[in-house]
């Protein structure tokens, strides 16, 4: 069986779908574009660890070419990779960063932090042997880091792939909700649509079904048969129980009238009895006296009967009337 719902209660229904899909679609984007600004930042950090071993590297060659003892830009470039490798691995809350976010990435980092660990000690190593020209140990340590530079290098690089390929996925991944949210709007819409089209309908088809009222079949009104939302339903269902008491009162009319006519038709009879009896008697003037007051109370009561048939038929009258004014309206 079809439950009907109150008009109210589709348009409500509908318009919280809209505005949940609505509201998903408006705070997915907002999230994405966050993440978008946040991703390419993490990114941009991985991207300049690459470029900071090539600096340390570049700065090794330059103190091991010429014997400076000027470690400034080495030193900074040092700390600038261990700031970057740490925020990448435990997050950053100043700059809004996570930690890293997959297993992948956490043991990527683990082992560019190993590398780097013993990368930073042959630094050391390095610097002290240019400090008291140790010519061994700076060789050792030259030797060292031209043999590992290439291997952090592309240690990093696998970093830099592995975020941006978790950022692509993230970005892919939202962007399909979105497209999902977008359709399952369109279709909101469209249903919306529909459902506001079949409203109509039915109020359409109560209103000629209204208008049908009039259509009489015995001389009896016809209720109205609709479907459609509750409040529809509801409001055939009270004009159907007046037309009910109309036809009843209708039949009632007609039959009281036809008693009426009845009875009107026996005091008559009684009447003439009457007249013929009185006929017969006339020299008993006590008894005439009695039948005449009985004559008088006959009459009475027939004048009270017309007047009441009068009132009754009056009714039938108004109920016609109102039957005709209908018939006329269609």
């Amino acid at each position: 069986m079809k439950k009907n719902y109150k008009i109210s209660t589709k348009i409500k229904i509908l318009g919280s779908m809209l505005i949940v899909t609505i509201f998903a679609v408006i705070l997915s984007t907002i999230y994405l574009n966050q993440k978008n600004i946040k991703d390419s930042l993490t990114i941009n950090i991985a991207g300049k660890q690459r470029m900071l071993t090539q600096k340390i590297t570049k700065n090794i060659f330059y103190s091991n070419q010429f014997g400076s003892k000027d470690f400034v830009e080495l030193d900074k470039a040092v700390k600038e990779f261990e700031y970057g490798l740490e925020t990448l691995t435990d997050g950053n809350e100043l700059l809004g960063i996570q930690p890293a976010p997959t297993d992948a990435i956490k043991a990527q980092l683990a082992k560019v932090m190993t590398l780097w660990s013993s990368f930073k000690e042959n630094i050391i190593e390095f610097k002290r042997s240019i400090i008291h020209i140790n010519n061994a140990q700076q060789m050792t340590t030259m030797t060292y880091i031209i043999q590992s530079n290439n291997e952090l290098l592309h240690e990093v690089d696998e970093v830099v792939t592995l975020l941006t390929n978790y950022s692509e996925s993230k970005r892919e991944f939202i962007e399909k909700f979105q497209y999902i949210a977008m359709a399952f709007l369109l279709y909101l819409v469209l249903y919306s649509i529909i459902q506001l089209r079949e409203i109509e309908l039915h109020i359409q088809e109560f209103m000629d079904k209204s208008k049908e009222l009039v259509r009489c079949d015995d001389g009896k009104l016809q209720p109205i048969q609709v479907d459609g939302e509750k409040e529809i339903i509801e409001v055939a269902s009270s004009i159907n129980s007046f037309i009910t008491k109309v036809n009843d009162a209708m039949s009632y009319s007609n039959e009281a009238i036809e008693h009426s006519k009845q009875a009107s038709q026996k005091l008559e009879e009684l009447t003439d009895e009457f007249d013929s009896i009185i006929g017969e008697i006339q020299n008993s003037s006590t008894l005439s006296r009695e039948l005449d007051r009985s004559e008088d109370i006959v009459l009475d009561s027939t004048e009270s009967l017309i007047k009441t048939t009068k009132k009754l038929q009056n009714l039938k009258d108004q109920l016609d009337t109102l039957m005709l004014s209908c018939q006329e309206a269609k």
